[in-house]
């Protein structure tokens, strides 16, 4: 079949004008120049992780910015090379017009996307913790592997990745691992990632070679900003310091260097090994402490929220991902539907497609529970 490249760009114009709606392009255009004239401050890398920070932003907005304004005329200058091939009958060209097309569709599916993280936090850097649930050594295999997975797909788009605790099982993997995605709406597009996973295989740690399946939970929060607040009472915590280990309890560190704080009201723990001073450690674990209650603080309201409006029907569920690897090759999402037939894709970090229906997903469910309270 013929590309139809008139309803195709069609739809590229239709779609574009719906995002140029609800996208703020003068507010945008305003965030762009102050945060141009705070990376010109002479004094902006006296401290390196705020300069991070706003650098990150004017690179992430001002490439939105670009996008938003150019796109029409990409979208004229691509009909225009489908007039002049068909008109010259140059099926290169038009092989070329297409490929553009696809670009076009791909980029606008993204802008779309990125128009649907309109959380509070969405635009922060995301605070990943992944924990070996049942399952034994496979459990705690599988959780080093998500770990990676996450990693992977920060490197695969230039984010920078912070290793903060990992906490090595006596076999195989990790008993937990905390890592940080410093990237302008790595939380609010990581945030569908949180849920338990589930994976099924022939464990390699059986010798008779049996199917296995192994259970790990994912937390997602928002980095904490100097701009956060939440009150801290020092009397409610219990700090304690220790050794760093390496896999298989192996000692990484001779001095006491390790931080574990617990705040005592809500029974929170935050460990950090990662930093190489006590210092160090103690200041990167106050920061999770912070986002996790923060965190926890909002899901009290929100919960509080749901109790007065009646039961809300978008709940994630226990199990959100399946990963299967026998009797046949299957990863898929229980609440979106998505699936893909490749895990070591997957496990590579090639989550996009997952990210973006669960993006998409929870819109959804937020807009079916705007339109039930609304009627109630």
């Amino acid at each position: 079949m013929a590309f139809d490249f008139a309803s195709e760009i069609a739809d590229l114009k239709q779609t574009f004008a719906s995002i140029r709606e609800v996208s703020n392009i003068d507010q945008l255009r305003s965030e762009v120049a102050e945060l141009t004239e705070q990376a010109a401050a002479p004094d902006l890398w006296d401290n390196p992780d705020e300069a991070q920070q706003v650098t990150s932003k004017l690179s992430h907005r001002q490439s939105r910015l670009e996008k938003l304004e150019k796109f029409d005329e990409r979208i004229e200058d691509v009909e225009l090379l489908v007039s002049m091939a068909e008109d010259e009958d140059d099926d290169d060209a038009l092989q070329e017009a297409q490929d553009e097309v696809s670009k076009l569709a791909r980029e606008l599916s993204d802008m779309e996307i990125a128009t649907l993280l309109s959380g509070e936090y969405d635009e922060r850097s995301a605070v990943i913790t992944v924990r070996a649930g049942a399952g034994g050594d496979d459990a705690t295999d599988f959780a080093q592997t998500l770990t990676r997975m996450y990693v992977r797909w920060a490197e695969n788009n230039e984010y920078n990745v912070q290793e903060l605790d990992t906490s090595y099982a006596e076999g195989a993997g990790v008993k937990s691992a905390t890592i940080q995605i410093n990237a302008p709406y790595a939380y609010g597009t990581l945030s569908v990632e949180a849920g338990t996973h589930r994976l099924v295989r022939i464990s390699p740690f059986d010798n008779q070679g049996r199917r296995q399946t192994s259970f790990a939970a994912v937390e997602v929060i928002p980095l904490i900003e100097q701009t956060d607040h939440v009150d801290i009472d020092e009397n409610d915590l219990r700090i304690d310091v220790y050794r760093s280990s390496g896999p298989g309890g192996q000692s990484v560190n001779t001095t006491d260097s390790a931080v574990r704080i617990t705040h005592i009201p809500t029974g929170v723990v935050v460990s950090m090994q990662n930093e190489k001073s006590q210092i160090q450690n103690r200041a990167a674990a106050m920061r999770v402490l912070q986002s996790r209650l923060l965190q926890l603080k909002h899901e009290e309201e929100e919960a509080q929220k749901k109790s007065l409006a009646g039961d809300i029907k978008a709940s994630w569920g226990d199990q959100m991902r399946s990963y299967v690897t026998h009797p046949y090759q299957m990863v898929k999402d229980l609440r979106t539907g998505y699936e893909v037939n490749n895990p070591s894709a997957v496990f590579d970090g090639d989550i996009d497609g997952f990210l973006e229906a669960g993006i998409r997903w929870r819109k959804e469910e937020q807009q079916k529970a705007e339109e039930e309270n609304a009627l109630s």
